[in-house]
């Protein structure tokens, strides 16, 4: 049975788009995860790949802890917690066939990541929204470019953020080619437009973590990143 996660007092009621969020046992994973951890959620769930509303989040350990920095380079491995979390936005109606992941051990580019547990969260009612990656076409390269984009992208969806910040490139690889990506904020969106977000995306390769929305409660705070 799964059940709903609700560690923020400001969680929209639930709706069609929510996050199955599992709890997992895994010592370790590269940095650039994103497309083994795609491939590995494909071959546990065949219907992933071609489910319009199914997006995965990527796994990410803390930024920086006690002078420890998140690592970097294509060979870079994360050190995960056992508080560490997958999740993957998915329509609500597919919940029960997501469990199926429960009890399973995945291979993610050699590294075992075991299924251990399942909780419903709701998406956010917070209208700073931010995504780690978000792709844009070859915009990526030019943060005017990138932004006019993204700008179109929402527009088209109806919404106009109060702000938009762009920050840092990361690139994701895949077999067939190298995606650069960068991360985005967008302030000031009503409750409505926050919620549509979530549940739509931007940009595209949502199965390998890309355009996926989560609540950021401080713009400081993304303004003060490296870039």
């Amino acid at each position: 049975m799964v059940q709903e996660e609700v560690d923020d007092a400001e969680q929209a009621d639930p709706d069609d788009i929510v996050d199955a969020v599992f709890a997992i046992s895994c010592r370790s994973l590269p940095v650039d995860h994103a497309y083994a951890l795609s491939q590995a959620i494909q071959a546990a769930l065949p219907w992933f790949a071609e489910e319009p509303g199914a997006g995965l989040h990527l796994i990410y350990g803390a930024a920086s802890a006690s002078g420890w920095m998140r690592p970097e380079g294509a060979d870079a491995v994360l050190q995960l917690s056992h508080r560490t979390k997958l999740a993957l936005r998915l329509p609500r109606r597919r919940l029960d066939d997501a469990a199926t992941l429960l009890g399973r051990t995945l291979a993610v580019a050699g590294w075992p990541l075991r299924v251990d547990s399942i909780a419903l969260r709701p998406l956010s009612r917070i209208t700073t929204l931010f995504s780690r990656c978000v792709v844009l076409g070859a915009a990526a390269g030019d943060e005017a470019a990138f932004l006019a984009a993204a700008a179109g992208e929402l527009s088209a969806l109806g919404i106009q953020p109060g702000e938009m910040l762009c920050g840092r490139m990361t690139s994701i690889a895949t077999p067939g080619r190298t995606l650069q990506t960068r991360s985005l904020m967008l302030a000031g969106l009503t409750l409505e437009q926050s919620v549509l977000l979530q549940q739509h995306g931007l940009g595209a390769e949502r199965k390998l973590g890309c355009g996926l929305f989560i609540p950021h409660k401080d713009i400081g705070d993304l303004r003060s990143r490296p870039d």
